[in-house]
């Protein structure tokens, strides 16, 4: 007998992952397993015609109904300034692009700035030059110069000169201003004291609380960490609150990844290797997603293998692990902070060596989650890599597409066999149906009396049909029948063996 819980968790509302354990009673012989992504390549690379040297982005693509197209902001960053005047070439300038398919885009003349004498480029917004403009137009607001970051498309709000909404930073970047616009390219700063954050920050709509978040990073005794900040009319935004940093297991976990990439000659290993010296891993970042009433996080470990140099910023290695929460303010680690995305063996044309890092919230489309990130060949200066590879270094850094099967992030598998009990659930006319891959094997479910543990009639083990196939959206039934309608709190058995199951729900029949 299990002990008697007052959970009850409700797989018609959203389907039950296994990110953590909260829809599970117990399990034997069975173990999480993460999954990593399937990286598809390049989507978008510097373009060396026009000196291109990096491209990054931190915020998604968004879809726009309107033009039937995802639309993307990204920062480009050159050999030279593009433009004339005091422009600092280490920000990069926002470019903008669209695609049909998420994967081929599009780089239409925008003819906002000029760039090198001509008018014909896709330069989406630059800071001094937006800056220069304001400052010359009549009763316009007296703002600081202001860098782009993160940028929203907000379908639901009536005001079409709020459909956008993005976060700027401050010439010092430490603090992120809200901005709104009717295009995503002139944009309107209200006078507000914006979130304190050191360089790099996050923003979604979480529209599980209905309210704007803004992950940002301020420094604690464990370095780079995560502080979380909210707003529900993206005007005015509650004080950032620490939610997560780094701890003693990522100090093991920092020694171990430098030294496998430092033995591993397939690797591109950091230039400056300090293995006396303690540096402290740091949580550099993390991207935030709202999925089936849960929030994933995906925390770019930045691991330190030398010094803090000028324009160096450490040299080490960048790889995200993943996280989740239920209230966005308690985070658990997942899957014993394996890698998620991860760097790659250098080859001369891989961009995945040095850093691995998600742009932005993932997609859900055609049944699958993708994942935007960039990668990066170097971190530091390229005086400091050997010789053979500074000619790289005019092409550094792209933009890439990961996909992940729906639900995949963690499965529980049973490599030979195994079962697991639900917490309880009431249904009342619905059926029950599984996110599963038994091609090699088989599953089965039983749905029993959540407080005697007796099967209920004619849904036993026995009178279960076998499941052996891999399917994201597989159907449960008993000699047939599939339609499940209890006056009491029932659980799902599982019964597995050589295989793995993703989530399980229930739908209204």
């Amino acid at each position: 007998m299990v002990e008697q819980r007052t959970t009850i968790i409700d797989p018609l509302s959203n389907k039950q992952l296994f990110l953590d354990d909260y829809a599970i009673e117990n399990l034997h012989g069975l173990v999480k397993v993460l999954h990593q992504p399937k990286k598809c390549g390049t989507v978008i690379a510097p373009d060396r015609s026009k000196e291109q040297t990096l491209v990054q982005s931190s915020t998604s693509p968004n879809w726009n109904p309107d033009i039937n197209r995802w639309e993307w902001w990204y920062a480009g960053f050159y050999d030279e300034a593009p433009v004339q005047g005091p422009i600092d070439p280490v920000w990069g300038d926002y470019h903008y692009t669209t695609s049909i398919d998420g994967i081929n885009w599009e780089y239409p003349t925008l003819g906002l700035y000029e760039w090198r004498g001509s008018w014909k480029n896709n330069l989406a917004y630059h800071s001094k030059l937006d800056f220069i403009r304001r400052r010359g137009e009549k009763n316009s607001p007296d703002i600081e110069e202001r860098r782009f970051h993160h940028i929203i498309r907000d379908q639901n709000d009536p005001d079409e000169n709020r459909r956008y909404k993005a976060l700027f930073s401050n010439s010092g970047n430490q603090r992120r201003y809200p901005a709104f616009s009717p295009d995503g390219f002139k944009w309107l700063f209200p006078h507000v004291d914006g979130i304190s954050s050191e360089d790099t920050s996050q923003m979604i709509f979480d529209n599980i609380q209905n309210q704007f978040v803004a992950t940002v990073k301020k420094r604690t005794e464990w370095g780079r960490s995560l502080w979380l900040s909210t707003s529900k009319n993206f005007l005015e935004w509650t004080d950032p609150q620490l939610v997560l940093h780094t701890d003693e297991i990522d100090q093991i976990n920092r020694k171990e990844r430098i030294k496998k990439a430092v033995e591993d000659p397939d690797y591109l290993s950091p230039p400056t290797i300090d293995s006396e010296a303690d540096y402290i891993a740091q949580l550099y970042m993390m991207p935030l997603m709202t999925y089936e009433g849960i929030y994933v996080g995906f925390p770019l470990l930045f691991n330190p293998a030398g010094p803090d140099l000028p324009q160096m910023n450490h040299c080490g290695l960048n790889q995200t692990e993943l996280a989740m929460s239920r209230d966005l303010y308690e985070w658990e680690r997942v899957a014993d902070r394996s890698i998620f995305l991860g760097i790659d063996p250098w080859d001369g044309k891989n961009y995945d060596t040095c850093q691995v890092a998600v742009t932005g919230a993932p997609i859900v489309r055609n049944n699958e989650i993708w994942i935007y990130y960039e990668g990066a060949r170097f971190r530091g200066v390229k005086e400091s890599y050997p010789e053979k590879f500074r000619p790289y270094f005019k092409d550094m850094g792209a933009l890439e597409l990961a996909k992940l099967r729906l639900d995949g992030f963690v499965s529980l598998t049973a490599k030979n066999k195994g079962e697991f009990l639900t917490k309880p659930f009431n249904v009342t006319n619905e059926t029950l149906k599984i996110n599963v891959n038994a091609s090699k094997g088989q599953l089965d479910v039983a749905i029993i009396d959540a407080k005697t543990l007796e099967p209920l009639p004619n849904l036993s083990f026995s009178n279960c049909d076998p499941i052996r196939s891999d399917n994201i959206d597989t159907l449960v039934t008993w000699k047939g029948l599939s339609l499940l309608n209890c006056e009491k709190p029932v659980r799902a058995s599982f019964r597995m063996q050589e295989s793995e199951i993703y989530s399980f729900w229930t739908e209204k029949k």
